[in-house]
């Protein structure tokens, strides 16, 4: 055994009966063990699928079960550790599972890979019901012997048969615990986490009554959980939760987590209920600000859709503040569009909701960190704020400095490649060069003959514009967009069940496209008449009844202008002639450095090229 690090001898001993002594003297201990062996235990259930490693110890005389955080999974799975690791317990702590201490490892420094088992290390004996047999003191001290040391004789004190904690075994101040130790087999722990990502109170009416509920998400260095109160628990604990400080929480409810309402990264939940504590904690060692795990905005089309995630970037543009109507409740919600970049050259579009869209008042291009923003693919990746995700306004943060010099010095005058140049299938379409399609491949091709709509991308100039019937009516309410029906004086809106003395036209253009190949009717609304005319289609209105030759020559100037267009062909039936229209979905004047670029690179990886 020449040259293998020594063992801290007796430390298994200690730590199965730690009731029994100073618990911050042992915790914060640094012992050397021998990690004998790894089993993988599957996922638990509560939605979540990250898998755990029981592990057994040594210390030469006893071997002690024990579990790796999950923070420490890549020593297991990037093979820095196997069988027979020698390794110093940076940082741990001790749970009751079902009656039998268990050893949760937290930090850990490998000093040996692998090696032979050191010593002969047998089970220790198990406590008997009612009293707790408890080793004489044992001075912790290198040991590579090969023979195991009998444990002393048990002391004959009697204690009251009960489940120890950790909490409870220093009486002079409440132990903490990890979040990532906490389980539902457990009833006396103190946590002490940072408030993160609180949210607003939320009420609901059903058949069973009504009642609020507010959520936040609790973390520390060993990970994050969420927490909700319910009904009394809002009032208890909504005003003195802030988000940003640090707390002790002790006596709530463990449960397994609905991932349904959740995307925190943890099987379990918290339940606050009336006998909950929640204590401020001025003491804000080892509890993080916040965690993120940055994604480059140009690898968000490689994140999988309603995925979550965080993303650091500067804020380009800052959209007007509009609303929506809730299909299912009516209700009407404020929304905000941000564009974000950074240094990868991409930008995306993140949407704000609710107060967080009202109160945004960023206008000097800020640093924003985002957290837990859920991906989308609606015209290209776009992310959009849930209410458990959190933003960031000028971090504190290396990567926010780093960002703010780089816009600062070059990035304010690039351009920047947005995510509704990828091209995808199914429900939504954007453009991508590299799927451009002729007009003649497109009918020869029959695309919208089948029974569902079909794709497509296109590069065409405009040809003609119908210009006798270019717009419609439409009810001003932000949101709706209905047509609306003149009656007397005013205008009347059956789906609003409103009357407007007048209405906000909306464009409905019908033009003739053309390319090399060959031609094609497209027909596209409100965005594409503002895009080709630059102007609302209450001012194009207000022009034709005003002057014929000014709004002639409107159209006219938007006719020989190139786009790229994002289509979707279908199939429509009328007066019982069936035929394929083309709906624009998106419509994208052409940056002429961009389109140079992909020409460019179009030629060095071609044969000619060569």
């Amino acid at each position: 055994m020449a040259g293998l690090p020594q063992l801290t001898a007796g430390i298994c001993a200690r730590l199965a009966n730690s009731e029994n002594e100073d618990s911050e003297e042992l915790f914060n201990s640094q012992p050397t063990l021998q990690l004998l062996s790894f089993k993988k235990v599957p996922p638990t259930g509560g939605g979540n699928n990250v898998d755990r490693y029981r592990v057994i110890v040594s210390d030469g005389e006893h071997f002690l079960q024990s579990m790796l955080a999950t923070q420490l999974n890549h020593l297991v799975e990037e093979d820095a550790i196997s069988k027979g690791a020698v390794a110093v317990i940076e940082k741990f702590t001790c749970n009751i599972v079902q009656g039998k201490r268990l050893l949760i490892i937290l930090a850990l420094r490998v000093l040996v890979k692998t090696a032979e088992k050191i010593g002969s290390p047998g089970s220790l004996q198990g406590r008997p019901e009612g009293g707790a047999s408890t080793p004489a003191a044992v001075t912790p001290g290198p040991s590579t012997s090969t023979n195991a040391t009998p444990a002393p004789p048990p002391v004959a004190a009697a204690q009251p048969a009960r489940q120890q904690t950790q909490a409870n075994r220093n009486a002079r101040a409440p132990a903490v615990y990890p979040i990532e130790s906490l389980s539902p087999y457990q009833n006396n722990w103190t946590i002490k986490a940072r408030a993160m990502n609180k949210s607003d109170i939320r009420t609901w009416v059903n058949q069973r009554g009504e009642g609020k509920l507010f959520s936040v998400t609790l973390m520390d260095e060993s990970g994050e959980i969420r927490a909700t109160a319910f009904n009394a628990a809002v009032d208890l604990f909504y005003d003195k939760i802030q988000e940003g400080k640090v707390y002790l929480v002790s006596k709530a409810k463990v449960n397994l987590a609905k991932k349904k309402f959740s995307n925190v990264n943890n099987e379990y939940e918290l339940t606050f209920e009336r006998n909950t504590e929640v204590e401020e904690c001025l003491d804000v060692t080892d509890v993080p600000t916040v965690k993120f795990n940055f994604v480059q905005i140009s690898a968000l089309q490689d994140v999988a859709k309603d995925a979550t995630c965080d993303i650091i970037g500067v804020v380009k543009e800052v959209g007007e503040l509009s609303t929506i109507t809730s299909k299912a409740t009516s209700k009407v919600i404020p929304k905000r569009e941000l564009t974000v970049v950074d240094r990868s050259g991409y930008s995306v579009r993140v949407t704000l909701w609710g107060k967080q869209a009202e109160q945004f008042e960023a206008t000097d291009q800020p640093v924003i960190a985002f957290k837990g923003a859920k991906v989308g693919d609606f015209q290209g990746r776009s992310l959009s704020m849930m209410s458990s995700s959190s933003m960031h306004v000028n971090p504190d943060i290396p990567e926010a400095h780093a960002l703010r010099g780089w816009f600062d010095a070059a990035g304010a005058e690039q351009t920047f490649q947005a995510h509704t140049s990828t091209f995808t299938g199914g429900g939504g379409i954007t453009f991508d060069r590299a799927e451009v399609r002729n007009l003649n491949e497109v009918k020869t091709a029959e695309f919208g003959m089948s029974d569902k709509p079909e794709y497509f991308c296109a590069q065409a100039t405009i040809m003609h514009i119908k210009n006798d019937n270019i717009s419609y009516p439409a009810c001003p309410t932000q949101g709706c967009g209905k047509k609306v029906v003149e009656l007397g004086d005013s205008w009347r809106c059956e789906k609003c069940d409103k009357s407007y003395p007048k209405p906000q036209h909306r464009y409905m253009v019908s033009m003739a496209v053309s390319d090399y190949s060959g031609q094609a009717w497209l027909s596209g609304f409100n965005d594409v008449g503002q895009t080709i005319f630059g102007m609302s289609a209450d001012e194009l209105v207000d022009i034709r009844e005003r002057d014929d030759t000014q709004y002639n020559q409107v159209i006219e100037r938007a006719i020989g202008n190139t786009y790229n267009f994002a289509c979707r062909a279908k199939q429509d039936s009328y007066n019982e002639t069936t035929r394929v229209r083309y709906a624009i979905n998106r419509i994208i004047p052409l940056n002429y450095r961009e389109e140079a670029k992909y020409l460019a690179n179009i030629l060095t990886h071609s044969d000619w090229a060569r």
